[in-house]
């Protein structure tokens, strides 16, 4: 967990262009805006596998 903390999202990274996320996944990550995987691991309705799409995406 804590090795997600260290993991940074871009500033500019598109969530909606990530059609594996749910649609709830999407909107909240684009409406929030998570600077590390660790906080938006932490968010209310994103699921574990929500994070490791991103993770996928991002190239982790």
């Amino acid at each position: 967990m804590s090795q997600l903390e260290d993991l940074e999202i871009p500033a500019q990274f598109d969530y909606k262009k990530i059609i594996s996320l749910g649609n709830e996944a999407r909107e909240k990550l684009n409406r929030i805006r998570p600077r590390t995987l660790g906080q938006a691991s932490r968010i209310s309705g994103i699921n574990p596998s929500d994070v490791q799409i991103l993770m996928v995406y991002m190239g982790r």
